[in-house]
């Protein structure tokens, strides 16, 4: 093997290339063993060679040339000309009046920019670029995905109309054979008839030829013709034949006929990313851990919870859950018995409007009727937020704190959502960038581990997202084909660990779950019935409150 060019080997001299490296000379960033130190000294006696152990090198600064003076190294560093300087240049008082700095001081202060830098690039920037291509990867395999989807579904529509045309084509190819048979029986006993009249005619022939040649005067006087008979000639029957006439096939009203396709887009959207850092130690905190969806999800328990008709749940930990329905009672029940811990009756005596709960694990209400929003502390109601002119529906509890409450106008004409810090209002979300209102009937709302805001928009049919600055995101407005083939119609709505958007669709008795940017991922099913109210737990277990059964049902759905 041959030592100067096999990737095994150790550092050898650059100028024998055979004995091992032992020096090194940081002027000219050459790899030296010390019988060549000397030849490397007289090669270039201009330079001030600067000779170090191996394991030394690059120890020594490289001062550059000054740019004035072309024999001199600069150890100094012009601020004002942001040039490095010599001596000569100080001396001659090049750079009178300016701050001059120590090179060595720029070089440190240089090192530690490109440090942060790098690490900035290594840590927050690349880790992010790579998150982005995943997520763009996995964007291409669920557009791959949807297409074929869409295909498939033309083509099935394509189908059934196969069906269709053919029950056309058979019904009129019917109608055509029932046509022929009733005109061919009645030309076939028209022949009938003539072949009969025409063996009467041949009979009467025969008995007229045998007459003529008698001489029986008897027999001739006995002979009554019928001659007269045979001369009305029947009357001849045409068959009238129906005809075809096809319609033309016009390729753009057909198109129209057979379903039309909708545009595709590609939006771009600033806010859809954001920087992501990498957490290098356990003080500083960790990603959240990477969760599959499963394949079939499966119901874990089920809680009966008595309700006439049950509206919402909401997690106070992972052992109990709270519910409200069509009373004035907000009850608490263990999860794992399934038995009735508490009752908590609203201040009013009106219904709960809506229930959540605080970062702290108090329980907070709405009241629809009474215009307020409560907090319960230790089994006292106080109330945090008394509205004028509107009225509170749903609530949530944010990372920060914050409470995020939909409202609508007296007489339900606007909605909007509104971010409180306690009792003091600090945001106002209702129009989108041209104007135009944003929800027709905000009905449960929920924040994303992004910040983002999401709204289940019962009337519009669409689960509505708006990024943190009240900036519309996107509209989610179902996916096809539908489980039951209803309409869309987003109630309940929570959000998970991996920023998965989880919406109730009361209609088609199931649940959606879309990603962060509104893609739609998979169906929870698990035999719901007008699911309403959802909440999740901190290990990303599902509860589903169901409106015509009373019952909250914990669900499995991710690995």
């Amino acid at each position: 093997m041959d030592p100067r060019t096999s990737a095994q080997d150790v550092k050898r001299c650059d100028l024998c290339e055979t004995a091992v490296v032992q020096m090194h000379c940081d002027t000219c960033l050459v790899n030296l063993c010390k019988a060549c130190v000397g030849e490397h000294f007289s090669a270039d006696l201009s330079k001030p060679h600067k000779i170090v152990d191996f394991k030394d090198r690059k120890s020594t600064p490289l001062y550059p040339k000054c740019k004035s003076h072309s024999k001199e190294r600069c150890q100094m560093y012009c601020k004002q000309c942001d040039i490095p300087v010599c001596i000569n240049c100080i001396d001659f008082n090049l750079h009178l009046g300016h701050e001059l700095s120590n090179i060595l001081r720029v070089l440190d202060e240089k090192k530690e920019s490109i440090t942060k830098e790098r690490n900035e690039l290594d840590e927050t920037i690349y880790p992010t670029y790579r998150g982005i291509a995943s997520d763009v990867q996995n964007r291409m395999s669920q557009v791959e995905k949807e297409y074929g989807d869409l295909s498939t579904t033309i083509t099935k529509h394509g189908e059934k109309w196969h069906r269709e045309i053919n029950k056309l084509v058979n019904k009129l190819k019917a109608e055509v054979d029932e046509m022929k048979n009733t005109q061919l029986q009645t030309l076939q006993k028209h022949l009938d008839e003539l072949k009969k009249t025409m063996s009467d005619i041949k009979d009467e022939i025969n008995s007229m030829e045998t007459v003529i040649d008698t001489n029986d005067v008897s027999k001739l006087l006995s002979v009554m013709s019928k001659v007269h008979t045979y001369r009305n000639i029947p009357h001849k029957i045409i068959p009238s034949l129906p005809k075809f006439i096809p319609e033309k096939i016009q390729g753009e009203e057909l198109y129209k006929m057979f379903g039309d396709l909708s545009t595709s887009s590609l939006a771009s959207d600033k806010h859809g990313y954001s920087m992501k850092t990498i957490q290098k130690s356990p003080e500083a905190g960790s990603s959240p851990q990477v969760k599959q969806l499963l394949d079939e999800p499966e119901t874990v328990t089920t809680i009966d919870t008595g309700y006439g008709r049950l509206f919402y749940v909401a997690c106070i930990n992972d052992k109990e859950i709270c519910t409200t329905g069509n009373n004035n009672t907000m009850n608490l029940y263990s999860i794992n018995q399934g038995s009735l811990l508490k009752s908590i009756t609203t201040k009013s005596g009106n219904w709960p409007c809506d229930i959540a709960v605080t970062k702290s694990g108090d329980l907070v209400y709405t009241d629809y009727n009474d215009r307020t929003v409560s907090i319960v502390k230790n089994e006292k109601i106080e109330e945090v937020i008394r509205l004028q002119n509107w009225r509170p529906k749903d609530v949530c509890s944010t990372s920060s704190g914050d409470l995020l409450v939909i409202m609508v106008s007296d007489g339900d004409r606007q909605s909007k959502v509104v971010r409180y810090s306690g009792s003091t209002e600090k945001q106002s979300i209702q129009f989108d960038d041209k104007g135009k209102h944003l929800y027709l009937s905000g009905r449960l709302i929920s924040e994303n581990k992004n910040l983002d805001i999401c709204v289940a928009d019962y009337r519009a049919g669409a689960v509505v997202v708006v990024n943190q600055a009240g900036k519309l995101r996107y509209r989610y407005t179902g996916h096809t084909p539908a489980l039951k083939n209803q309409a869309f119609r987003p109630i309940g709505i929570t959000t998970d660990s991996q920023s998965h958007i989880l919406t109730a669709d009361y209609n088609n008795d199931c649940v959606h779950i879309i990603d962060q940017d509104g893609q739609f991922l998979r169906y929870i099913d698990c035999r719901l019935s007008k699911p309403w109210g959802l909440c999740i737990d901190t290990n990303d277990n599902l509860f589903v409150a169901h409106c015509s059964n009373r019952r909250v049902k914990k669900i499995k759905y991710m690995l």
